[in-house]
This record gives C-alpha cells, structure tokens and sequence, in this order.
C-alpha cells in the first residue's frame, strides 16, 4: 500500500470514536493513533476493545460502553473529555446492520434498532458539543450507510436509520457552524470487514465489485482515510454535507 497522508492539524487532538473496537471502527481508531492524536474509544465489545487498546501506539484509552443507555452518555463523555484535556473531535460510527424482514419489525424491535442505529449519535454529539465550544471549535463526523441509497434488501430499519442520520448532520452544520463546529457524514460502500463477510459469499462479494466503478474491495483503512480528512484543519470548510467512499457503487 502506498504511503498514507500526514495531517499535521491531527497531532494532539483528542478524538472519539463510537463503536471502535471492531471493523471499520478499529480502522479508525488505528489511524487516528498514528496521526499522533489523542484518541478515546468506546464499544459494547469490551474484549476486543482492550485487545486493540493494548496492541496499539500511542495508548489509546477504551472504555466499554453501551451506547444504548442513553442516561449514561453525558457522563461517559466528560469522563473521557476530563482524561483528554478536552475535546475536539467525535467520529459517530457504532452501528448494527443485521437483517430483518418487514413482517419481522414488532415495535419493541423498531425502537431497539433506532436505539442501536440513530439516537446515541444524538445524544453522544449533545454531551460532546459543550466541551467542542471550549476548545474554540471542533468536527463531529457521523457514519451514514450506502445500504439506504441503494435499496438494499431486508435491511427497512437499518437504512431507516442511516437516512436520517444525513438529516441530522444537515440540521446540527447549520445549528453549530457559528461555534465552529463542522458536522459530516460519511457514506461507506461495502467495506471488507469479518463482520460483512459473514452476509456475502465469494460470488456476492464479486457482484459487488461488478457492480462498482473500481475493481477491488474497500478496506477500513480506505474509510478512515476520508474520516481523517475531514477531521483535519484541512477541511475547515467542509460542513453539512455527505462525503462517499464507494468505489462507485451502483
């Protein structure tokens, strides 16, 4: 793999990011570290959370956390942002996408899934914007899906979901752009991890690529490569928008 950009805006900024501990969360917690960033983790997995803690540079502090109990988020994030010295910059990735029928969806199940898919991204963005305020600004990058762009089967709630949080992003950029405060979405494509290897065979994994505009699949590292980006001071004036890494999908 060639070499991966430097952002020199990233050495010591004190990151979040949701749902790190596994896939493109790891990606993302990994190269956060080897900018030189101050980087925090949260996930439900708490076993695989320590295992990445302690293999990589740059110590990043992990804490388990069920991002559902959304009574102990705002604790959760001034617990982290008192050990960062601050905070500058959330990444809102946790998410669950198993499969579910219509005729599946009972209520209880409706709101477990938007619980799991959409609210915590609210509410950890709400306890982070204070401590964003006092650093004079800061980004918060929310993960949307390609899943609801392309109308992917079995999936009504997850895209449910992943719609709404590009609403969300367009509302909060517009809420907070004047305490310098950006707000993103990231839309990935299908992205090679253990977990979406688990729903594809070879053969779909090779319709997905047919289907793209580049051959090749996309790795997390891909994902964390934009998640840097805008990030970074070098996307000062990105704001409000979604940004895809899909290598074309259609």
């Amino acid at each position: 793999m060639s070499e991966r950009a430097v952002y020199p805006s990233l050495r010591g900024k004190r990151i979040l990011v949701t749902g790190g501990a596994t896939g493109i969360g790891a990606g993302l917690v990994e190269a956060f570290a080897r900018q030189g960033a101050k980087v925090a983790f949260v996930d439900v997995n708490a076993a695989a959370g320590e295992a990445l803690a302690a293999k990589l540079e740059g110590a990043p502090l992990f804490r388990g956390c069920d991002l559902t109990d959304v009574a102990a988020l705002p604790a959760m994030v001034d617990e982290i942002a008192a050990a960062l010295g601050g905070l500058d910059v959330l990444i809102n990735n946790a998410a669950n996408d198993d499969r579910h029928t219509i005729a599946e969806v009972t209520p209880a199940y409706w709101d477990e899934r938007m619980a799991v898919n959409l609210r915590h991204l609210f509410f950890v963005a709400q306890a982070a914007v204070p401590h964003m305020k006092r650093a004079g600004g800061g980004a918060i990058v929310n993960f949307g899906s390609i899943s609801w762009h392309l109308g992917l089967p079995d999936l009504v709630l997850y895209q449910t979901a992943k719609a709404a949080i590009e609403g969300m992003t367009r509302s909060m950029a517009r809420d907070l752009g004047r305490d310098n405060i950006r707000v993103t979405t990231i839309v990935p494509g299908n992205v090679q991890t253990p977990r979406q290897e688990q729903w594809y065979t070879p053969e779909g994994e090779a319709e997905i690529v047919a289907a793209q505009c580049l051959d090749g699949r996309i790795q997390p590292a891909d994902v964390a490569a934009l998640a840097l980006f805008l990030a970074s001071d070098d996307a000062r004036m990105c704001t409000g928008h979604d940004y895809f890494v899909d290598a074309g999908w259609r």
